[in-house]
């Protein structure tokens, strides 16, 4: 299908059929909409953020563990470093209950170990007492030992024992939904990241292991294990520690003095090499629109894996086959032009990594943002008009049928129209702006203000608003704390010449401009869900147009 551009006149698009969202299900807009699975006690005991996690602050994580894959079994110990917000006598962590607790205990002074006592609730939520109150402002250290066998889990199993295609041992994990706490212990929430981390992991000596952060060295255990030892130097989320174990062959590159690392199968040594180049551009392209690499101290890698692709800080699982589009799709248009999981996992890096949403039920601060760089990114390489293609492309599998913002405080995974709603709604706040150069230093400093932080929507509102002198609020409310889009009316009385318009929208308040016209003749009308407001035109109702492609938006004509 063809469609004349409604912003550069003259244009013609070519729509293609790409997949813009890894892994979402497309389905009809027609599709009747599904309500939001039930949330169980322990869904929200995990989600919430209660008086056990809130009064501290943590410091450190320095995990150790071994992974033993013949036996599918994996043991060690997670040294939890914290700083007291309050007094008190008693903190939260969490870990699945299939495996065992082997011992928790705080470290004293001389290097003394004092057991300490715990108590499970809520699946994973373990409650851990102190013999003593914790005083506020002092720092202290809870090791947690434990042991066990991993229960897959979700889309990518969480952590999962696997044989790559050569029938070899191959271990990978992949936990951003469902949680880190189903392989190690840790405070299994988003709202409170480590300043830094250190991991240890015992791997059989015949197989190479990779996690995020600064290779440290390596050590032969003389047991038929080599311990990995990485050192991560930034804030890092829980969901994004991760290991990879298997028959790795390494090879690496640098970019303007950032380390470029890559693991993959030695049979697919010389197509990740070319596969790989890609990195370059994109990590030009980003640093182009917000600046250096987050996390240039830790490097850049990828790892490659037998799912599609995760965004683990530093260490970017990738198993897209080493061809541009998604899993070998599409076959045709932009999609097929740039490898997805290289532009979609990396930018996380800025988006999900750096900056990472607070609560899960802001995940669209890492997807949705992710999705629009996408298209930025094809902006950046080939111009505007099919940054605006790829962006557009598949935006009717949309469902709108729930708010892209989930319940706060819970576990629940926001909607898949995160992604592609998420990026359509970006565009549309660019379309608001109506000036390139103060939307893109917007990017720039958004990102830069909060880097290495954890914030919620509202945070970004306040910046947003802050740095354009606009009321974009109810617009923020409207897309992504609302069910449906807003509906342009428009009614038609073509003997007088004459259009009246206004905005069906649920949000109060809302009154966002848009534009209208045809071919070379385009306006921008400030439509309110209040009043009809009516515009002169020589233009007829089949003649008449809103620019779709720069605002997501229905359009009804009366």
């Amino acid at each position: 299908m063809q469609l004349r551009s409604r912003h550069l006149p003259g244009l013609t698009l070519l729509l293609t059929s790409t997949l813009a969202l890894a892994g979402a299900q497309v389905t009809s807009p027609s599709a009747k909409p599904t309500a939001p699975p039930a949330l169980s006690g322990g869904d929200r005991l995990l989600g919430g953020y209660g008086p056990y996690r809130s009064n501290n602050d943590l410091l450190h994580y320095y995990l150790r563990v071994r992974v033993d894959p013949d036996k599918q079994f994996i043991s060690g110990m997670n040294a939890i470093r914290f700083r007291m917000l309050e007094d008190g006598n008693c903190i939260q962590l969490d870990l699945v209950p299939t495996f065992s607790i082997d011992g928790i205990s705080l470290e004293g002074s001389h290097g003394a170990q004092i057991p300490l006592t715990y108590q499970r609730a809520g699946g994973r939520t373990i409650y851990i007492d102190f013999p003593r109150t914790l005083r506020k402002g002092q720092i202290y250290t809870v090791d947690f030992h434990y042991s066990g066998h991993p229960v897959e889990m979700g889309r990518f199993g969480g952590f999962v024992f696997r044989k790559d295609p050569m029938g070899r041992p191959l271990v990978n994990t992949a936990c951003e939904e469902e949680g880190a706490s189903v392989w190690w212990p840790n405070k299994d929430q988003w709202r409170d990241e480590v300043e830094s981390m250190d991991m240890s992991v015992e791997a059989p000596r015949n197989l190479v292991e990779v996690s995020g952060g600064r290779f440290q060295g390596k050590t032969d255990l003389h047991d038929g294990f080599t311990r990995w030892d990485w050192k991560v130097q930034y804030p890092i989320n829980n969901y994004d520690v991760s290991l990879n174990i298997g028959t790795y062959t390494h090879f690496s590159d640098t970019y303007e003095g950032l380390n470029l690392d890559y693991y993959v199968f030695p049979e697919d040594l010389e197509k990740a090499k070319r596969q790989f180049v890609q990195v370059k551009d994109m990590l030009k392209a980003y640093q182009h629109f917000f600046g250096d690499y987050p996390f240039p101290k830790d490097g850049y890698k990828l790892v490659e894996a037998l799912y599609s692709g995760v965004e683990n800080q530093t260490a970017i699982t990738y198993g897209n086959h080493f061809e541009n589009g998604y899993m070998g799709r599409p076959k045709t248009g932009i999609g097929t032009w740039f490898d997805f999981i290289i532009v979609h996992e990396s930018a996380h890096e800025w988006f999900g990594n750096s900056i990472t949403a607070r609560d899960r039920s802001d995940m669209w601060i890492h997807e949705g943002w992710a999705n629009y760089c996408e298209s930025l990114f094809v902006e950046f390489m080939w111009g505007k008009a099919d940054g605006l293609i790829y962006l557009n492309t598949g935006k009717d599998g949309v469902k709108n049928a729930a708010p892209v913002i989930a319940e706060e405080g819970t576990y629940a995974t926001p909607p898949p129209d995160q992604y592609k709603k998420g990026a359509l709604f970006l565009n549309t706040v660019r379309s608001v702006i109506n000036d390139d150069a103060v939307w893109f230093k917007l990017l720039h400093d958004y990102y830069q203000h909060f880097k290495y932080q954890t914030i919620m929507t509202t945070d970004m509102v306040s910046f947003f608003n802050s740095q354009t002198g606009l009321n974009l609020t109810p617009m923020f409310n409207q897309y992504l704390r609302r069910t449906s889009i807003p509906t342009l009316e428009l009614q038609f009385n073509e003997a007088a010449h004459t259009v009246s318009y206004r905005w069906e929208a649920e949000e109060p308040g809302f009154a966002m401009p848009i534009r209208v016209g045809h071919g070379d003749i385009w306006q921008i009308v400030h439509p309110t869900t209040t009043e009809w407001k009516v515009l002169s035109t020589p233009l007829s109702k089949v003649e008449f147009e809103v620019a779709t492609d720069l605002y997501y938006v229905n359009v009804r004509k009366l």
